[in-house]
């Protein structure tokens, strides 16, 4: 039982709460059917996300052998047998069509379907491609947000669309980072696991990572400023505190990951680190506060 909950990697299922950005941005709380529809959503996630996990171990297990942390997975380490691990994959994608059929909504199955797609893509294909990787990565968070807004019928917005789409990719560009500079302290190899960076590409991704991360901040800082903000907060200016809060979080995850403490995936980091959770608490006070 703890070899396979190892291999569903429970922790990442955090990246899916992301389908509840849109209802909680559209500050409409009251609705009850909308968030049981919600947690449907992000259990349906999270288990095919799970299934694509899985599928990537079985096709990465050669590679996951020879790398420093991977080679501890449960099918690389041979803890999980192959059949087993495709037994896996049909129950997980089967429990995650039953829960999407629930949620009622035949956008967020078309959404869900091209979650799927674009990954089974990104492992057969796209993840050997520099920099294309880390922007189909960039994009399935975006496809989260918007597997959200079909679920509770909210159209988003697209500076939201924007600013996930540079935040997401410089975190994408962090998880490359961190397996070059692991992988270049632990052996000789140039290249990362398989995929087309090599080790002297670690001081360019050290540069563009935080450089598309600011981004980010740069278009909530011209959101503040737009016609959208009036009708949803009403001290649209006490936004302006947020922008110095992602700025220090974003330079606080690229400086632990220059330092050596982020091994391969950031959320897993933040997970464990105390000053991620004050950002995240800041960051909603600041919210609230602008909304009274």
């Amino acid at each position: 039982m703890t070899t396979l909950l190892r291999q569903l990697r429970i922790h990442q299922w955090v990246k899916n709460l992301l389908l509840a950005v849109p209802l909680l941005l559209s500050h409409d709380l009251q609705d009850s059917t909308a968030w049981i529809r919600l947690f449907l959503a992000i259990s349906s996630f999270s288990l095919l996300a799970s299934a694509v996990y899985t599928v990537n171990d079985l096709a990465d297990r050669k590679n996951d052998q020879q790398h420093p942390y991977k080679k501890n997975r449960p099918i690389a380490s041979g803890l999980l047998s192959v059949p087993s691990a495709f037994r896996l994959v049909m129950v997980l994608v089967l429990l995650s069509l039953l829960l999407a059929w629930f949620v009622g909504s035949v956008q967020f199955v078309n959404y869900l379907a091209l979650y799927a797609a674009v990954t089974t893509l990104y492992s057969v294909w796209a993840r050997s491609i520099v920099m294309l990787d880390v922007v189909v990565l960039s994009m399935l968070y975006s496809l989260r947000l918007l597997a959200g807004g079909a679920v509770v019928a909210v159209v988003l917005s697209p500076w939201l669309l924007a600013f996930s789409l540079f935040l997401f990719l410089s975190l994408a560009l962090l998880k490359r980072y961190t397996e070059l500079r692991d992988v270049t302290e632990t052996t000789t190899e140039a290249a990362s696991s398989g995929r087309g960076y090599q080790a002297s590409d670690a001081s360019l991704v050290l540069v563009l990572g935080p450089s598309i991360g600011f981004m980010a901040v740069l278009v909530f800082v011209l959101y503040v400023h737009s016609p959208n903000v009036a009708s949803l907060y009403n001290h649209p200016d006490r936004l302006w505190a947020l922008a110095p809060v992602l700025l220090y979080w974003i330079g606080h995850v690229w400086m632990s990951a220059h330092r050596g403490l982020v091994h391969e995936d950031p959320v897993i980091y933040a997970l464990k680190d105390k000053n991620s959770y004050i950002v995240l608490a800041v960051a909603v006070m600041i919210l609230v506060v602008a909304s009274l």
